[in-house]
């Protein structure tokens, strides 16, 4: 191995088992993402623009760097000491997770205001349930290759902090018009993902390779293993299964999208109870004196 692979070896290391849900790893992660959730909260939720942008920017910078290392984890492999390069189609970084990577910069450079809401939009809904769930549920994303882990943990819990950032910097306008303007985004995405199932499936397929290629897991060639919906795959014609898929995320993504703005409501309920409280105990304290 040259240098470069000697360092890349370094960084791609496995440990004898792979951290398991709710054990210590899990939970460490866990309040990792709820503090930087509520520390961003509170010092952006009333930012200007310009600010709350830069801090989008920031946050895609470090969720792209962190894509690029995830891949090579998976592209380089030391296999006793012989470095080899076979990259994991399966991998290939066009997933419902992997959408903050392509839709945060029209959050963020658009002139477009539009556009901008319909970038946050997706991120506050669709974008937030996709990285809650592999937070809350992260088997899958648990393996061998701890900086691989923790980075899915990173990128899955960043995933879930921009939507709630979302959610409480646009607190005021979170309307059914605001989340409808994330179905589109949802829409187009759902389409390239298509277009790649088809397209990737018969050059891998001419290329001699029979790897899985399944982007956001709708692909009329392979399994979606996704829960509940994996039961359902082999049950119902294509068709009707991709149906059911749509309906079901946008319901999904709407749900998340109220819970947030029930979240939002809960927390100015407290932080106006709590200020009442305060001014009372200032008032008693200065009458008292």
């Amino acid at each position: 191995m040259n240098i470069f692979e000697k360092i890349l070896s370094y960084l791609t290391f496995e440990i004898e088992t792979a951290p398991e849900s709710y054990g210590l790893y899990h939970f460490f992660m866990l309040g990792l993402i709820v503090c930087t959730a509520v520390i961003l909260c509170v010092k952006y939720k009333d930012a200007d623009y310009k600010s709350f942008r830069r801090l989008l920017f920031i946050l895609w910078c470090v969720m792209v760097v962190g894509e690029i290392y995830h891949q090579t984890c998976f592209f380089f492999h030391n296999e006793g000491g012989v470095a080899v390069w076979e990259y994991e189609w399966y991998k290939f970084p066009f997933q419902f997770c992997a959408a903050p990577l392509y839709i945060l910069p029209f959050a963020v450079f658009p002139k477009s205001e539009r556009i901008r809401d319909c970038a946050t939009a997706f991120l506050m809904s669709f974008s937030l349930f996709a990285g809650l769930a592999v937070v809350i549920y992260p088997n899958d994303v648990f393996v061998r290759l701890i900086g691989a882990t923790t980075q899915s943990m990173i990128h899955h819990g960043l995933q879930v902090v921009i939507g709630i950032l979302i959610g409480v910097h646009n607190r005021k306008r979170l309307t059914f018009r605001f989340y409808a303007g994330g179905i589109p985004v949802f829409a187009i995405l759902i389409s390239i993902a298509m277009a790649l199932n088809i397209a990737g499936y018969h050059i891998l397929q001419n290329a001699g390779m029979n790897d899985t290629f399944n982007m956001f897991y709708v692909s009329p060639y392979f399994d979606c293993t996704l829960p509940v919906l994996n039961i359902l795959y082999p049950l119902l014609p294509y068709p009707v299964f991709l149906m059911i898929y749509i309906v079901g995320f946008t319901g999904v993504g709407a749900l998340v999208f109220y819970l947030v703005k029930l979240f939002v409501k809960l927390g100015e309920y407290v932080q106006a109870k709590t200020s009442i409280y305060t001014r009372k105990a200032e008032k008693l304290s200065y009458v008292k004196k």
